[in-house]
Order: C-alpha cells, then structure tokens, then sequence
C-alpha cells in the first residue's frame, strides 16, 4: 500500500495514511521478530560500570520525553478536528506506549529494579520543563501551538537524539533507538502535513508557531547539553545534534 498512496487524491490519501491498516503495514516491517524493540539474537555487551551508569541516567531521561509525547498525543485525541486525524493520533498514543515500555525493559536489562525512581533520581534539569509547556499547550486546546510542539519540536528533538546516539550506542541500544527513529518519521510527517494545510489556509497562524518555536527551542538545546554531558561526548561534536534538530525542523517548513 505504501507504494501505491501517493498516487491517490488529498482525501483518500490522508484517509489511507491516518489509517490502522497503514500504521500496522508500516510498523510490521521493522518490529516483527523483535522483543521489546530488539532481535533476541543481539548481543546485550557487558558495559563498563561508568558507561553502564551514563547510559541508564540518558535512558531516564528518554523515558521522560517519551511520556510526555504519550501525553501529549493522548491529550490531543480530545480536540482533533476530525476522525482521521483522531484515528492517527490513536495510533501515535499506541507508539509512545511501546516506546516508553521499549526503554523501561532496556533500563531493567541494564540492571535497574526500580526503573520508576531511578527516573525521578536521575532526571535532568530541562526535560521536565519542556514536558509541562507541552502540557500546558495541550490543555489549552490550542490545536495548531500544540500539535507543533508535539508532533515537529518534540519529534525532531527525539529524533535528532536518538539518530546520533544510535551511532556510538551498544547493540541493543541501537536497534531499540533505531526502531523509535522510524516511527518518529512517521510523527513528524503527519505534524509537517497539518500544519503546511493550515498555514496555507490561514498564513497569520505562522507567527503563533514562531513564538512556540522561539520558547521551546533553548529548553531542546539545553536538554541535548544535559545529555550529552552525560555521554561525555567531546564538545568538539556537540553542535552537530544541534545542527540536525535545527535542520529538521527547517525542512518541516518552520525556519527562524
């Protein structure tokens, strides 16, 4: 199906691509024979102490962006102006679920018995900020102000992580980030397809966005600080995961 869609009118292409039947087509071909978001046959290394600790603070933290996206994409559910959007969003509360279930497995393989504390103990100082103003812009049934922050900041902000520490991460980390990366996509095309509608329909919507963007986009920068002072990666490479959030969100069509 996904070849052929792109060939169908506007309205029965949002109705195919909104769908279950789409979501299930999409997700089967990068999750069937994984458990918990990795093949059973994958290597689990045994880490260093220091690194095992690095990692399992960076997965807290993942487990408190991943809620907020539960959330929010639940909390969007209420006001979404029309069934199909209702439908795909249905089916983004489904892939915030099984992220978050995803990295709570991941932190118990890494020796965690308490994977609840150990995210209130290790949570760092932005997360929780940007997770209350996402909040806040769901409550206030701000259709457009919230599906931005949801679905383009707070999506590009996970995918821009979870791309660049896939690259340097174990084996199962890898695969279970790399699977998270592809529903991303999926979140942030959605997103970047609503808002190009209303923008075109009502073009003053775009400087509301701007002020969203211009409040949220130090949080996104401070909390890849956070991380990656925890990876201990060297600041010699840090401005590319900057580079990459800020030219995701440029390619979605909302340019500074």
């Amino acid at each position: 199906m996904s070849s052929e869609v792109h060939a169908l009118a506007p309205a029965e292409f949002l109705e195919q691509v909104h769908s279950f039947e789409f979501w299930f087509q999409s997700v089967e071909g990068y999750l069937a024979d994984t458990e918990f978001g990795h093949r059973p046959g994958t290597p689990d290394l045994e880490l260093p102490p220091d690194r095992r600790e690095r990692l399992i603070t960076v997965l807290c933290n993942y487990c408190i962006g991943e809620t907020a996206a539960l959330e929010g994409a639940s909390g969007l559910i209420g006001f979404a102006p029309n069934r199909q959007t209702k439908i795909f969003l249905a089916t983004q509360v489904v892939d915030e679920a099984r992220h978050l279930e995803v990295l709570l497995h991941r932190l118990s393989e890494l020796g965690v018995a308490d994977p609840e504390s150990e995210i209130q103990r290790r949570a760092l100082r932005t997360l929780p900020v940007f997770r209350r103003r996402l909040l806040e812009l769901v409550a206030s049934k701000d259709w457009e102000a919230a599906i931005f922050a949801q679905n383009v900041v707070l999506e590009a902000m996970e995918f821009a992580a979870f791309q660049t520490h896939a690259r340097n991460a174990d084996p199962v980390t890898r695969e279970v980030l790399e699977g998270i990366v592809k529903d991303e996509r999926r979140h942030m095309g959605f997103g970047e397809n609503d808002l190009g509608r209303r923008l075109t329909a009502n073009p003053h919507v775009r400087a509301r966005l701007a002020q969203v963007k211009r409040e949220l986009d130090p949080l996104v920068l401070e909390s890849f600080e956070e991380m990656l002072d925890v990876l201990h990666i060297p600041r010699s490479e840090r401005p590319e995961l900057g580079r990459n959030y800020l030219a995701t969100i440029e390619r979605l069509g909302f340019a500074p």
